[in-house]
């Protein structure tokens, strides 16, 4: 079962700070955002598919971290195939794999306490002009990687219960439960968040 993004390891890019693996995030999606060459966006998703694919993990485990997001793109594609000609949609989905692929590898390969820290700092000027608080931004963007992962396990745990019930289990059905339990977690997280005078700091 799937317990945190984070995935312990020694590999180059554990080793690079934050604020560079998301200004690399940053600059390939404007990167490929501008070029429409299928060739350029092949070669980025090639890439960045085997700097994830790398990590200390297994391929089952890698590809289950993204079974959700590679549906939808799937999802996208064949929509793009019926809106768009097959090469627009072929880049745009090529496109969305590559970032996503890098956007993964990023996540796996850095703490939460990590990316809080870093978008903390990277907010201050907006803080200073009064624009947003710092820190609440970056506890939203920490309790929502933290609890990615509980979302994973309530969505196994549909498929089990259907399972156990003798019920065909279809993704379709799961999403109205999802949705009920990520509130009471959200209610549970925010009346701790409260108790603790967090938002009132």
């Amino acid at each position: 079962m799937l317990t945190s993004l984070y995935v312990e390891g020694d590999t180059f890019l554990h080793r690079q700070r934050p604020g560079a693996k998301l200004a690399l995030i940053l600059v390939l999606g404007l990167a490929l955002y501008l070029t429409e060459r299928m060739a350029v966006q092949a070669v980025a998703m090639a890439i960045t598919g085997a700097i994830y694919f790398s990590l200390p993990m297994t391929f089952r485990e890698a590809l289950y971290r993204l079974k959700p997001v590679l549906f939808t793109i799937a999802v996208l594609g064949l929509i793009n195939i019926w809106l768009l000609s097959p090469q627009e949609a072929a880049v745009s989905t090529l496109r969305l794999l590559a970032v996503v692929f890098l956007a993964a590898a990023v996540t796996a390969t850095t703490r939460i306490a990590d990316f809080m820290e870093t978008i903390t700092w990277a907010l201050q000027p907006a803080e200073r002009l009064g624009i947003v608080r710092a820190a609440d931004v970056s506890l939203a963007l920490g309790l929502v990687l933290r609890f990615l992962p509980d979302i994973f396990a309530h969505y196994e745990g549909l498929k089990q219960a259907h399972a156990a019930r003798g019920i065909a289990f279809r993704p379709v059905r799961a999403i109205g439960p999802l949705i009920i339990l990520a509130l009471k977690d959200a209610d549970a997280i925010a009346d701790a968040i409260d108790a603790r005078g967090i938002r009132g700091r």
